[in-house]
């Protein structure tokens, strides 16, 4: 078991309120576009009422679109069922400080029916769901995210009100591993870098990369859980410390016609005594069985799953040949062409799920990774020959290319259903649903300019 040791202890918040330097408490969940959503409290009451008793929050915060417009369809929550509240519980394992809002700690929040049973569609309790699967095998896993982001000198107001048109990158460009390139906006860099250390997380290293101002911080790898409330609070974290710096950066997956922000995921397996899962010398390219038949489930769920890789309209951009984004459902050791790529030797022998960009949820993206694994793992699904060379051009089974396709795939998926339940399933369907909908609608910039005069 994960040692899940808050960065914070309860009884250090207390010392620290009682001497004045902390006074508000966030009390913060992940909604289902990946976003924190919650309560600041005076820290007196928190401690003195909410941690105890929770809080509540409007059910619809897990039934509306990105504009946070209400939405039809979502079975949770609607006008028929009044738009009531479910309460918010904070997990004290998740309590810190974050230093780049004075004064405030942070805590991570599960959601429950007032009853008391878990609201199965939130995307913590959709990750909460597949571990404990996973701990049934006598498993943990180990997960590491990495964010590329874009950085412009531009307020986020001002960007908004240009409609994101003429905005100057930090760098003007491929920086990508280049020292010179990331001294340019070391100041914003080194100041997430050192906030995020004192938050509680351990920063690796941050590097350039190659669209214009794009930039990638990296954070060591920890238990599942651990990795993806971290990274929802770094993606909140890095956005409100770029707006204090006059600057914004943008995590979404493809911003332009150049390289798109990708989230690469890391995954590796222990047992209960730490030993890792996933490794063998003897085995090919140093994996044991375990790992052939969890890497076979990846490939075997990757396209009826794409919808918790790829979320949004924008993430399927991406998904170009030779874009170092993948589009084949290929693995290959160490080879950045396919989805699933194999690395690392020894305890730290891993895969990496090369499909998710930016803008992924990371509950539900590993949810979904552990529970193609614990598929392949189960039904001892053999794993196909590696691809050596370039996927781009082999003969592998394509990545969804949209979010229709992918929403599809995902509705008719008999395994999303057993993995996951009817009613995740029809969530987030839903949710696919509005957003396809609300792009059909649109009216792109695009099209006024090759329609408006010479159509």
């Amino acid at each position: 078991m994960a040692d899940r040791t808050p960065p914070l202890p309860v009884d250090e918040l207390r010392g620290l309120v009682n001497a004045g330097e902390i006074d508000t408490v966030v009390l913060a969940f992940t909604d289902m576009q990946g976003r924190l959503q919650g309560k600041r409290f005076a820290a007196r009451f928190f401690l003195d009422d909410v941690l105890g008793h929770g809080t509540e929050g409007c059910n619809y915060l897990l039934a509306v679109d990105a504009d946070m417009n209400t939405v039809g369809g979502y079975a949770m929550s609607s006008w028929e069922r009044g738009y009531g509240d479910f309460a918010m519980h904070g997990d004290t394992a998740t309590l810190r400080r974050t230093p780049w809002n004075p004064g405030t700690a942070l805590i991570t929040a599960d959601l429950s029916w007032h009853d008391g049973t878990p609201v199965t569609a939130s995307p913590r309790q959709v990750l909460r769901h597949q571990l404990d699967r996973l701990a049934a095998l006598g498993w943990t896993a180990y997960v590491g995210t990495e964010l590329e982001f874009m950085v412009f000198k531009d307020t986020y107001e001002d960007a908004w009100a240009r409609g994101y048109r003429g905005m100057k990158p930090a760098n003007l460009y491929n920086v990508d591993y280049s020292v010179l390139g990331t001294g340019r906006v070391e100041p914003l860099l080194r100041r997430i870098r050192n906030e995020m250390g004192a938050a509680g997380m351990t920063v690796e290293s941050a590097k350039g990369e190659c669209n214009l101002g794009q930039h990638e911080i990296a954070f060591r790898y920890s238990d599942a859980l651990t990795t993806c409330d971290q990274h929802s609070v770094y993606k909140t974290g890095a956005k409100e410390i770029a707006a204090q710096e006059g600057v914004a950066l943008t995590f979404m997956a493809k911003y332009d016609e150049r390289e798109g922000n990708s989230c690469h995921i890391h995954l590796s397996l222990r047992d209960a005594a730490g030993t890792p899962v996933l490794a063998d010398d003897q085995g090919p390219y140093g994996m044991s069985r375990t790992m052939r038949h969890f890497l076979a489930g990846q490939l075997s769920a990757l396209r009826e799953f794409t919808l918790f890789y790829a979320p949004n309209i924008n993430s399927y951009k991406r998904f170009r040949p030779g874009s170092f984004a993948p589009t084949a459902a290929a693995w290959g050791p160490d080879n950045r062409t396919c989805a699933l790529r194999v690395i690392g030797h020894g305890p730290s022998h891993r895969m990496e799920n090369r499909l998710p960009g930016g803008d992924v949820n990371p509950y539900l993206a590993v949810a979904a990774m552990v529970a193609a694994g614990i598929h392949g793992v189960e039904q001892e699904l053999e794993l196909p020959e590696a691809c050596t060379g370039n996927a781009y051009d082999g003969d592998a089974a394509h990545v969804p290319a949209t979010l229709r396709e992918a929403a599809e795939l995902w509705t008719g998926s008999a395994l999303a259903r057993a993995a996951f339940g009817d009613d995740v399933v029809e969530h987030y369907a839903n949710m696919a649903r509005i957003e396809q909908a609300a792009y059909d609608t649109a009216v792109t910039d695009w099209e006024r300019f090759r329609s408006f005069e010479r159509m």
